[in-house]
């Protein structure tokens, strides 16, 4: 096993890595501050890995929700039906929520945590690659609305994550690529270097090694973990893990949350950065290339779907966390390992690069 912190002062709180953790968890649980516990996992995971983890919790009054699994149920009604677990089993400001699952999960589990009596403890416990390396890092949660991804939510730092490497082996593998492009991100907005083993080693970490992929996970939870300690609620540096995101959300919304994976939909978003950091000149024609022989390494797409126009994309564009003033703000790479947020970029260049980077 090993252990990261994220640094936040009194909400510090640490990152387990590492193989058949699932059967640790009494020994690794941070002090909680009561007795009871709800955990919230999904139809999917639950026949995999909620025995393993109730046993873990065995100490404490637990409770399970198992909720429809898939982006499209990331949503308040499926939230209301965590509060209303919560109030039918009378759990009181002490309890203890536990995400047991992917991004959607981890999401709705700690905004729900973060607004149940103002204010509860929750821990993250991911099995997807996408939820290990980004979203169960850093205090971010919330559910998508009819016009915006993820424009509802709260920062509510967890007491603990752990990421059990052995939930990795039952991902599929369009899952598994989805994840990828989270973790080649990181190599792309703050480590050229990363980036590079990355490219060296792409084939490895897609049979899944796990010497190769513990070191993935590592790094990319360390980059996060730094990001996160220098700027908690995006003020201004922590928005360069939006990388790709801004065109990613806009094809999710379009196509409808769960048509799209988050990570693909990601995936084919930083090449559409990287081109428009192309057109800018800040980046050459050559990286441009090397990003997307990296995410088709990784199986993930680099174009964005069909018949998609450029007036949908700027329409969903348009609603995003990070613009200022209605004006979209983008992260764009100054150069290979180094992310930049702006607003100056040409409105002809984007254009451009959302024809260019689109299947037709």
């Amino acid at each position: 096993m090993e252990t990261l912190r994220v640094e936040l002062g009194e909400r510090s709180y640490p990152i387990h890595i590492g193989s058949d953790l699932l059967s640790r968890i009494p020994s690794l649980l941070p002090t909680l501050a009561g007795k009871q516990v709800l955990i919230v996992t999904n139809q999917t995971v639950a026949p995999l890995y909620l025995a393993q983890v109730q046993a873990g919790f065995s100490a404490f009054r637990h409770d399970t929700i198992i909720l429809p699994d898939g982006e499209q149920f990331k949503t308040l009604d499926t939230l209301n039906l965590i509060f209303t677990r919560l109030l039918e089993n009378r759990h009181s400001r002490t309890t203890t929520l536990v995400a047991l699952g992917g991004g959607v999960i981890g999401d709705i589990t700690g905004f729900a945590a973060a607004a149940y009596q103002r204010g509860v403890d929750f821990i993250q416990i991911p099995t997807t690659l996408l939820s290990q390396v980004d979203s169960s890092v850093g205090g971010k949660t919330g559910v998508n609305h009819p016009l915006g991804k993820n424009m509802i939510g709260a920062f509510h730092q967890p007491r603990l994550v752990l990421a059990d490497t052995d939930t990795l082996s039952t991902l599929p593998p369009r899952e598994f690529s989805a994840g990828m492009a989270e973790v080649i991100k990181y190599g792309l907005i703050r480590d050229v270097n990363f980036l590079v083993w990355l490219e060296a080693n792409i084939a490895p970490l897609m049979e899944r090694e796990p010497v190769a992929l513990t070191r993935a996970i590592r790094r990319s939870c360390e980059i996060k973990a730094e990001v996160v300690a220098a700027d908690e609620r995006e003020a201004d540096l922590r928005a360069i893990l939006n990388l790709g995101h801004t065109f990613g959300h806009a094809i999710e919304n379009a196509q409808g949350y769960g048509e799209w994976l988050h990570g693909e939909a990601v995936g084919a978003g930083m090449l559409m950065a990287a081109d428009l950091s192309a057109r800018e000149g800040w980046i050459s024609a050559a990286d441009v290339a090397r990003v997307e022989r990296l995410l088709l390494a990784a199986h993930l797409p680099v174009r964005g779907p069909q018949g998609m126009t450029v007036d949908t994309y700027l329409d969903k564009m348009a609603v995003d966390k990070k613009n200022v003033d209605a004006r979209i703000r983008l992260v764009l790479l100054e150069q290979l390992g180094k992310a930049v947020i702006t607003t100056r970029f040409s409105s002809t260049h984007l254009r451009d690069t959302l024809v260019q980077c689109t299947d037709h």
